[in-house]
């Protein structure tokens, strides 16, 4: 088991496992079915995206470098949690952007879905973490891999 400590931007308990990307994750690209189509659930769209494109995102605990894309990523999380096609958790390896904090928050408080949100990770934290992994997310933004 590898352990490592961000800060709990959504703080939360959860276990479950992995879906990673290397690369950024362009929220309105991966989502863009969800919200043009009622896609349900949330299917990766974003061909730019190998690592996800595809896969299901909704429930999912999503371990990403950063959001990129477009300025509406915040619009977007906010917006797929009203349609209930939210992803569990969103763990960052890096400091996460005010775009993708604002969409977390926003769902929080105007939908009531708790997106459980660390950030500050750690490259080592992508490094360690695989798809299907098994992930401990504990209240004080301490992230588990391996358990």
């Amino acid at each position: 088991m590898k352990e490592f400590h961000g800060r709990a931007v959504i703080p939360g308990e959860l276990k479950g496992s992995a879906l990673v990307s290397h690369t950024g994750f362009n929220v309105l690209a991966s989502f863009w079915k969800s919200l043009t189509e009622g896609q349900n659930p949330s299917i990766c769209v974003d061909q730019n995206n190998s690592e996800f494109f595809g896969k299901q995102l909704t429930g999912e605990i999503l371990c990403i470098p950063q959001v990129v894309g477009s300025t509406t990523a915040g619009m977007i999380i906010q917006s797929v949690a009203a349609l209930g096609t939210e992803p569990k958790a969103m763990l960052f390896s890096h400091t996460a952007e005010s775009l993708a904090i604002s969409g977390v928050l926003l769902a929080d408080i105007w939908e009531n879905k708790k997106i459980i949100t660390v950030d500050g990770l750690g490259d080592q934290f992508l490094e360690a973490v695989s798809n299907g992994d098994k992930v401990e997310i504990c209240l004080d933004g301490t992230v588990r891999v391996g358990i």
